[in-house]
């Protein structure tokens, strides 16, 4: 169970974190050639665990979470030919707010023969939450990004969910001035979409899995589908103009990650010639 922290009584000075990434290629080596964290962002060191051409990088938010006002701010960057896998140490959690909107602004930048797995854990929006996140990825052609957003609307182990508050969330993905994919959701804390069959439909987890700049066949398609085993949710696949799209609703988001887990080992030995290597921060 999680604990709501924000008191009415009690004023806190906003946080202000921002992450900066740059990875580059040095004797066929991935790593971070310039990197800076601000509080309450951290990084951890780089890892290896696949080998050195693929730097895994995992980012902790060390306040735990984001009440009103706070802001933060990440922006990695990709020289060309390297290669990069970068997660979180654990959930982020979103309090209620006591007035001012939290926010959280990701610019992912891709040189041409690169790629960028962006697979973060799982959000909570408490309600009352007040949560605006915006990700925009530029995609040199040739590149290829696959990333993932696993949301979960209100402490649903307590019977919680989101009443009051909302929920905005913008991904776009562009590539030479063009958009190849735009995703702009919104969700008003006590509304019929909660329950429309045209929204959560009751479910408290909403799910998201893109991959862009690499085209799949309709036998990665029906693979894809045929993944898909539990009664616990309901998922869809579609093809884009250069990617396909993963989506879930449903009640559980370890079913949610466990389902993209499954894809990403279904497709990453095409797109990247590499076995699929799970992170050991979601093991913790």
């Amino acid at each position: 169970m999680i604990a709501d922290p924000i008191s009415p009584s009690l004023s806190f000075q906003p946080w202000q974190g921002s992450v900066h990434l740059l990875y580059t290629v040095r004797q066929g080596k991935t790593l971070p050639q310039r990197s800076y964290a601000q509080a309450p962002l951290k990084l951890q060191r780089p890892l290896y665990p696949e080998g050195e051409e693929i730097c895994h990088s995992i980012l902790v938010h060390t306040a735990g979470g984001m009440a009103a006002g706070d802001s933060l701010e990440t922006t990695v960057g990709m020289e060309p030919g390297s290669r990069a896998l970068v997660t979180t140490a654990a959930a982020n959690k979103i309090y209620r707010s006591t007035g001012e909107t939290a926010q959280q602004i990701t610019h992912l930048s891709l040189s041409p023969s690169t790629c960028l797995e962006w697979f973060p854990q799982e959000t909570i929006v408490f309600s009352g939450a007040q949560f605006h996140q915006q990700t925009r990825v530029d995609l040199a052609p040739g590149a290829i990004w696959v990333g993932w957003d696993i949301t979960r609307f209100g402490r649903s182990a307590r019977g919680e969910t989101l009443q009051q508050g909302h929920w905005r969330s913008h991904l776009e993905v562009w590539q030479s001035g063009i958009p190849l994919w735009c995703d702009r959701q919104f969700l008003q804390g006590g509304s019929d979409v909660l329950t429309s069959p045209h929204g959560l439909n009751g479910h408290p987890v909403i799910a998201t899995l893109a991959l862009l700049g690499w085209n799949p066949t309709a036998d990665h398609l029906e693979a894809i589908r045929a993944l898909w085993h539990s009664s616990g949710g309901e998922v869809g696949v579609t093809r884009l103009q250069q990617g396909l799209l993963c989506r879930y609703r449903g009640p559980s988001s370890q079913l949610a990650r466990r389902w993209f887990g499954a894809v990403w080992e279904q497709l990453r030995p095409d797109y990247l010639n590499r076995p699929a290597c799970f992170p050991r921060a979601w093991a913790i």
